[in-house]
């Protein structure tokens, strides 16, 4: 498998709805194609009209299966992108919540 970075624009008004996407894109690529596919990690950004978008980061065969997963899912893959390589200058920082 190939690492890939997907952009996924202006897909999600709540995190509720990401989140639910979110299930539904775990459970597809577990159950359904996980021989193609398997999701590392995202990061989810605002984007400037107020919608929630996010930087995926992928394993899987080829863009081409990405492509079916998105589609299966019913979420944008508007830009899929090979990762050359990889630079870990600090691992990501863990999230403390405020509230808790």
């Amino acid at each position: 498998m190939n690492l890939y970075l997907i952009r996924r624009r202006y897909a999600w008004k709540t995190p509720e709805e990401l989140q639910e996407t979110a299930a539904r894109s775990r459970r597809i690529g577990d159950e359904e194609m996980s021989s193609d596919i398997r999701w590392i990690r995202s990061y989810v950004v605002h984007e400037p009209d107020g919608t929630l978008g996010t930087l995926c980061v992928y394993e899987a065969t080829s863009a081409a299966a990405i492509e079916d997963h998105a589609r299966r899912v019913g979420m944008p893959a508007d830009e899929i992108t090979p990762v050359a390589d990889t630079v870990v200058v600090r691992p990501d920082p863990a999230r403390v919540d405020a509230a808790a």
